[in-house]
Order: structure tokens, then C-alpha cells, then sequence
């Protein structure tokens, strides 16, 4: 029975991570907006440095140079649009073989494990399971999936940013598998965890909202008798899953982006130390609500991937309950 729980989430993890990717896309190259628009990466170096005013000396320096690089904000559509434009249309669907290993890795194993614990957890009696033990499911199955699947979650995350970098910068990855291998080459095999701290921590965040949130919402309009156990149910019930894991996870989004796509050249030092390094740059930089760049797209990528995600597993468990 516990095997089931894997196999379930993970096919319909691959088929909502496959089907939204597109939107995926357009959130990480949102959330790169405004960073290292400069591609030389000693003004890459130095441009959080200018992000620091610490003295009226330097202050015109401030005021003159960063007005050129920064390219203007664009909403979703229209990011989407210029990707479609200057790359072609098959560019929605780059790094989608990292998606598949990421779900593959991520995905099945932070819903085999809630669905574990959740019948571990879940009264007898009741047949419901406190929210604070739905949370802490959330918790401990994210934690342990995202550090399974950091690898591809590295991998995905350049393959969908290699778009927006010049010609001559690009990495040109041919597959997730290419990937991996390359920055286990090029970087060390540590690359491959790169901002797992940050993975970790957003996973854990995305897991206990939208898992816990799901079966809390579906148990609240079930016990208040809104809707049926059916379709609408399922359908309402994820999609406020997906907002309240959308509203939860973007900071550490962001960051993520930024901190797995940095180009580290060798001999210098790398654009950020660190999780902590990244985030005050970023809103030193750019201010506060930077962080939630990409959050329009987020949420139209967290409500159709949690509502396909649920229906999907609800269907699957359907054909699957007599083996």
C-alpha cells in the first residue's frame, strides 16, 4: 500500500509538471528580471556592489549607472511572447526533460511519503488528521523530496534560463542528463546541490500549504456539505491549494532562480555567497517586492498545476485502487 502512494503521486506529478511547464518558464525568466542584466561578469560582480550606497562620493555613480541596464518589467504575456518571438515556440517546453526527472525524483517522493504518514497520522475514528500534523507531513515530506531532486531542479532551472543569455554565454545543455553531467564536469559534483538549502526550505513550504491545504479545504466543503465529493470539489479545493502554496513559496522562489542560474567564472567570486547574500542584494537592488517577482505567473502556474495534480492523482487512484 505504501508503494502505491509513490506511484500514484508520481504520474500525476509528471503529467501537471509537463502540462504547466510552459507557464514554469515564464515565471523563471520573470524572476530574472532585473539581475545581471549586464552580461560581462565582472559588471555581473560588480553590480550588487553598486546596489550599496555608503557614501555621497559614490552616490552620482549610483544615480548614473544602473538606469541603463535594468530592461523594463513585462507582465507574463508578453514575456511569453518575446520567448515565442525571438526563440521559437518549442522554447516553452526547454528544459522539460528536467521537469520530468525532477517529478520524477521531487514530486514522487514528497507525495509517497505524506501519503504515508497521512495513514499513519489520520484518526481512526475520524477519518480526518489535525491541520498541525498535515503541516508537519507537508514538512517532512518536502524536506526529503526536494534533497532527492535538487539535481534536476538545478538542471531545469538553467535549461529554462539559457533563452534570455547572449549567444556566446549560453549552455547549451542538451538534455537534463547533458546537464548534470556538465556541471558535475565543469563545477564539481557539489554544483548539483547548489541552493539545496533554499530548495529544501521552498519544497517544505509548497508541500505542507498545498498538501495540507488540499485536504483541508476538500475536508471543510465535504463537513459543510458546499459542494459533493467530485470534480468541483477537487477542482476548488486544489486551485485555493495552489494560491495559498503560491503566496507562501515565491520569496524563496526567487532566490532559488537567482541562486542556482549564477554563472561562477573561475577565479572570480560568484555574484552571491549565499541564500541570505542573494536575498539582501536583491532587495537592496530592486526593493522588497522583488521578491515576489514572477508571482502573477506563479499563480497561474500553481493554480493549474495543483488543480491538474489533484484530478490527475484522484483519476489515478481510481484505476489503480484493485491492484
Amino acid at each position: 500500500m505504501g508503494l502505491m502512494g509513490f506511484v500514484e503521486g508520481g504520474i500525476a506529478s509528471i503529467v501537471a509538471g509537463c502540462s504547466t511547464h510552459p507557464l514554469d518558464l515564464i515565471k523563471v525568466r520573470m524572476q530574472l528580471q532585473g539581475e545581471a542584466s549586464a552580461p560581462n561578469p565582472a559588471v555581473q560582480n560588480l553590480r550588487p556592489a553598486l546596489a550599496f550606497p555608503t557614501s555621497a562620493g559614490h552616490a552620482h555613480h549610483h544615480v548614473h549607472l544602473p538606469p541603463p541596464p535594468p530592461p523594463p518589467r513585462v507582465g507574463p504575456v508578453a514575456v511569453g511572447v518575446r520567448i515565442i518571438q525571438q526563440e521559437g515556440i518549442a522554447a516553452l517546453f526547454s528544459g522539460v526533460s528536467a521537469t520530468v526527472l525532477r517529478q520524477t525524483l521531487y514530486s514522487t517522493t514528497r507525495m509517497g511519503l505524506y501519503d504515508i504518514l497521512k495513514k499513519k497520522w489520520t484518526d481512526p475514528n475520524t477519518k480526518n488528521m489535525p491541520l498541525t500534523r498535515k503541516i508537519t507531513a507537508g514538512l517532512i515530506a518536502g524536506g526529503i523530496g526536494a534533497a532527492v531532486g535538487n539535481p534536476a531542479d538545478v538542471a531545469m532551472v538553467r535549461m529554462q534560463a539559457d533563452g534570455r543569455l547572449p549567444l556566446a554565454q549560453r549552455r547549451n545543455y542538451k538534455s537534463v542528463v547533458d546537464a548534470i553531467s556538465q556541471m558535475a564536469k565543469n563545477e564539481g559534483v557539489t554544483s548539483l546541490w547548489r541552493g539545496s538549502s533554499l530548495t529544501v526550505n521552498r519544497a517544505m513550504l509548497v508541500t505542507a500549504s498545498q498538501l495540507a491545504s488540499y485536504d483541508q479545504f476538500k475536508e471543510t466543503i465535504l463537513e459543510k456539505h458546499w459542494l459533493k465529493d467530485g470534480l468541483g470539489t477537487h477542482v476548488t479545493a486544489s486551485f485555493a491549494a495552489g494560491f495559498v502554496a503560491a503566496v507562501a513559496s515565491n520569496p524563496v522562489d526567487v532566490i532559488k532562480t537567482r541562486v542556482m542560474n549564477m554563472k561562477v567564472e573561475p577565479g572570480m567570486a560568484p555574484p552571491y555567497s549565499g541564500a541570505l547574500d542573494c536575498a539582501l542584494k536583491t532587495i537592496r537592488a530592486e526593493g522588497p517586492m522583488s521578491l515576489y517577482k514572477g508571482f502573477i505567473p506563479t499563480i497561474s502556474r500553481q493554480g493549474p498545476f495543483t488543480i491538474v495534480l489533484f484530478v490527475t492523482l484522484e483519476q489515478v487512484r481510481k484505476l489503480l485502487k484493485d491492484f
